[in-house]
């Protein structure tokens, strides 16, 4: 921390970038795992990975005409996802990691948190109204988890497994719409939307919670 600043001050000013390191690094490692259960290699490993961490956000940028895209601006990205493929290897040869499908959804949701809430927010900032701002937030979070799965040649999960996550991003957003609209700083409304985002898909998993389906 720099010579005067506060703690609350250094969350103030670096809070959001905090939370984007989080939340890239739990959908890389849900992208991650999901590859090591498909038995792909050091290539397939590390497209997946990226697709997993980026889609969403590289989606969002696209469709707020946000140049450069956040992972071009900030390309340290790619050697870390390098870098966690590489260590991934050797871990999972190593069988200190379990590429199970369960292992796969605690990362994710969490990433589900930060990434919905974070691109939530930044529509927001951009202008954009508060309905096409959750959504932006939801395609924020949703889209890098369903490109992983068509990847690897899965019925997105986000769609079949019933369990509210989609949803969840949503009415998560409107939390962070509600937190901006009353004036709380972006670290605030991120943090609280992202926990209770996180914490809500977290319950939908544990007391395994459904969504109604149709009835053939």
């Amino acid at each position: 921390m720099g010579s005067g600043m506060s703690i609350a001050d250094w969350f103030v000013s670096y809070g959001n970038t905090a939370f984007e390191i989080i939340g890239t690094l739990a959908f890389a490692l849900s992208g991650l795992i999901e590859a090591a259960r498909k038995k792909l290699d050091i290539v397939g490993m590390a497209m997946v990975t990226f697709l997993a961490a980026f889609g969403g956000g590289t989606l969002r940028d696209i469709l707020l005409d946000r140049r450069p895209f956040f992972w071009v601006q900030n390309q340290f990205w790619i050697w870390v996802v390098l870098a966690m493929c590489a260590l991934a290897l050797v871990f999972m040869r190593a069988r200190h990691i379990e590429p199970t499908e369960r292992a796969t959804a605690w990362p994710d949701a969490l990433g589900l948190g930060i990434f919905s809430a974070g691109g939530t927010l930044i529509s927001l900032q951009a202008g954009m109204p508060a309905i096409v701002a959750v959504i932006m937030g939801v395609i924020t979070a949703v889209f890098g988890g369903v490109l992983r799965d068509v990847v690897v040649n899965e019925i997105p999960r986000a769609f079949v497994d019933h369990q509210p996550y989609s949803v969840v991003a949503f009415i998560g957003g409107w939390v962070v719409v509600g937190l901006d609209s009353i004036g709380a700083s972006a670290f605030i409304a991120v943090g609280i939307g992202a926990a209770f985002i996180t914490a809500l898909r977290f319950m939908a998993m544990i007391f395994s919670w459904r969504l109604p389906t149709w009835r053939v």
